[in-house]
Order: C-alpha cells, then sequence, then structure tokens
C-alpha cells in the first residue's frame, strides 16, 4: 500500500512538473519586465509622442502614434534563447515610465524630456527613448545639457539633420544643428553614417564639415563598417537611429522614406553594437509612422531593433 502511495505522489509530482511550468515557458518580455519583481533598475524606457516637428518640417505627421505601438510588439518578444540568463537579467532591470506628456508647444515638450533624461542620467541609469519625431533627439540631448556632462553623438540617419529653425522654431531637422549650438560644453562631436546624397543639400554637407563632424554614405555601411564605427566610440555618447536609414523596402512606415537604405540586418546589427558599447550612455529610436506603415512592418523591425539593443547590454 506504501509503495502505491508512493508511486501516486510520484505520478502526481510529475504532473506537476510537466504542468506547473507553463507559464514559464515562452517566456515573453512582458513577462518579465513588466510584472516580475525586480531586483534593480539600470534602463528607463521613455516614449515621447510627438510628431509636432516634422508637421513643422513639412513631412508627413503620424509618428506619435509610434511609442506605443513599438512596445507592444517589443512586450511580446522572448528574451534570447542563446544567451538567456544575461538577456533576461537586462530586461529585468528595465522600467517603463510611459510617455512624456505632449502639450503641443514643442519647446516645452522637449524640455520635459531633457528633465526626465537629467534624472536618469544623474541617477546613473541609461535611458531608451522611443519616438515619435526627430525633434525626439534635441530633448534627449538636454538632459546631457542641463547635468554638463559632455556627449559626443552618433546618429544613424538618411539625412545630417542639421537644418537651421524656420521662422524661429525647432523641428524634426534642426535637432543636431541645436546640439552643436550648445557648444563644446555639451556636444564634443557629432558624426552621422547612412546619409543619402539625394537628401543631403550642399550647404548642410558644409556645415558638417565646417563643424568638423564625420559622416558616412549608405553605401559605406555594412557589418564591417558599423564594427568599426562603435570601434571607434572611446568616450560617452549618445545614439540616435532615425528608421529612415533603413531603406523603403524594409522600412516604408517612416515620416521621410528613402530607396536604397541599409538592410534590416545592418539595422540589428547597429543596435547590438550600440547595446554592447559601454561608452553608450543613451539611445533614441525615432521617425517610425504607423499611419503609413504596411501590416506594421515598419513597427516590427523597430521593436526588433529596440530587442537587439537589450541583447547588446547583456554583453557589456
Amino acid at each position: 500500500m506504501h509503495w502505491q502511495l508512493r508511486l501516486l505522489a510520484c505520478i502526481l509530482l510529475a504532473s506537476n512538473r510537466l504542468t506547473e511550468p507553463d507559464m514559464q515557458e515562452d517566456l515573453r518580455i512582458d513577462d518579465i519586465t513588466y510584472t516580475a519583481e525586480k531586483q534593480r533598475t539600470e534602463i528607463i524606457l521613455i516614449g515621447f509622442p510627438s510628431d509636432e516637428g516634422v508637421r513643422i518640417n513639412g513631412g508627413r505627421t503620424g509618428a506619435s502614434k509610434a511609442p506605443d505601438l513599438i512596445r507592444a510588439i517589443f512586450k511580446r518578444l522572448t528574451p534570447h534563447p542563446e544567451f538567456f540568463d544575461e538577456h533576461v537579467s537586462v530586461l529585468r532591470s528595465i522600467h517603463d515610465i510611459g510617455d512624456v506628456d505632449i502639450s503641443g508647444n514643442l519647446a516645452d515638450d522637449q524640455q520635459k524630456l531633457g528633465n526626465i533624461v537629467e534624472s536618469v542620467l544623474a541617477s546613473n541609469q541609461i535611458p531608451i527613448i522611443i519616438g515619435g519625431g526627430h525633434e525626439t533627439s534635441f530633448g534627449h540631448v538636454l538632459g546631457y545639457h542641463q547635468l554638463q556632462q559632455k556627449i559626443s553623438i552618433l546618429n544613424w540617419d538618411a539625412h545630417p539633420d542639421v537644418r537651421p529653425l524656420k521662422n524661429g522654431l525647432a523641428h524634426s531637422g534642426s535637432p543636431f544643428r541645436q546640439a552643436l549650438d550648445l557648444g563644446p560644453g555639451t556636444v564634443i562631436d557629432y558624426t552621422v553614417a547612412g546619409l543619402q546624397p539625394q537628401h543631403v543639400a550642399r550647404e548642410h554637407l558644409e556645415y558638417l564639415n565646417s563643424r568638423k563632424s564625420a559622416w558616412f554614405w549608405a553605401d559605406d555601411i555594412d557589418t564591417v563598417a558599423i564594427q568599426g564605427i562603435f570601434q571607434g566610440v572611446t568616450k560617452s555618447t549618445m545614439v540616435s537611429i532615425d528608421m529612415d536609414v533603413v531603406g523603403q523596402a524594409y522600412a516604408p512606415g517612416v515620416s521621410a522614406p528613402t530607396a536604397g537604405g541599409i538592410t534590416d540586418r545592418e539595422l540589428f546589427e547597429i543596435a547590438y553594437q550600440a547595446g554592447k558599447n559601454k561608452h553608450v550612455r543613451s539611445f533614441d529610436l525615432v521617425e517610425v509612422n504607423p499611419r503609413f506603415d504596411a501590416e506594421m512592418q515598419t513597427v516590427r523591425l523597430a521593436a526588433v531593433a529596440l530587442w537587439w539593443f537589450t541583447v547588446g547590454l547583456s554583453k557589456r
């Protein structure tokens, strides 16, 4: 009789082992990041749902809808199966604080973002910012400026985004001219990679040269070049990815689509190398425009790029 009870107990235990961990199988980021008890917070996820700068710049509005959609897809991805423990450790340290409360006054909204970034950096945490238009990046820079921390900027973009203000107003094409105008006390240097010559005005290239900024054409970009650019990142750096750096075939849902940009795989390598490099202090991803997307193709691409950034963080 005792052996029968023991056998029944073993069968029940085995059954429990088969059914109990169902929720632990096929884990998603949502299960880890947003519901698990946190041991620490090292990464702050911030949404900046503004495309006012795109409107001022005469572009296609709609990027303000991107942060929530990118988040939703990111949350449904799984931790990397090959680097599971390291990746889960990073994912557990993410705290999503939601979106900046957008008023529609771009200068005020950028200031709000700057205040948040300043607080995150002061706590020695890593801000990840999901835009929004590329006006996001000037708010991002303001966090360093207010903290009086010097920064290098590495922007992956089909456009240099160094246009002058329009009637005194900032916009999605002006963030890095504004950043450079803050002076060497904030911005040490500026590099933009992935430029499309058919979308770069001669005056803007001359401006980059006058400011001793480094730049690379899209045709120069492959996996080896990406790795080489990040090997040169040896100072505190903020990285920005404008999704129009990716070719329109891969990323149709952006504010300013471009033919002949980089591939999806090159995008993932950029995000991974940015996460992996210990000198990268912050990261933003901008200009996804769901209004013009094809079955969420670009939104998904952005979510996976964000995923690769977190995988890179797990390798630091």
